[in-house]
């Protein structure tokens, strides 16, 4: 049984951090300077999404 999922995106890639929340993503925080791409470190969302979450919005429709 799945408990948790995890996503983590960059802190410029806004489009996808809408699209996580859409889905019922929780934000949990920026990581800093966790990926290195094209030269330099760059900062990271990390968020997530509970068996207990989906739950609760399953109960609601």
């Amino acid at each position: 049984m799945v408990m948790r999922i995890e996503a983590d995106t960059q802190t410029d890639n806004i489009a996808e951090q809408r699209a996580l929340e859409k889905a019922g993503f929780t934000r949990e925080g920026v990581r800093r300077s966790v990926v290195f791409r094209d030269g330099r470190w760059r900062d990271g969302v990390k968020y997530s999404i509970l068996r207990d979450d989906i739950d609760a919005d399953a109960s609601r429709d």
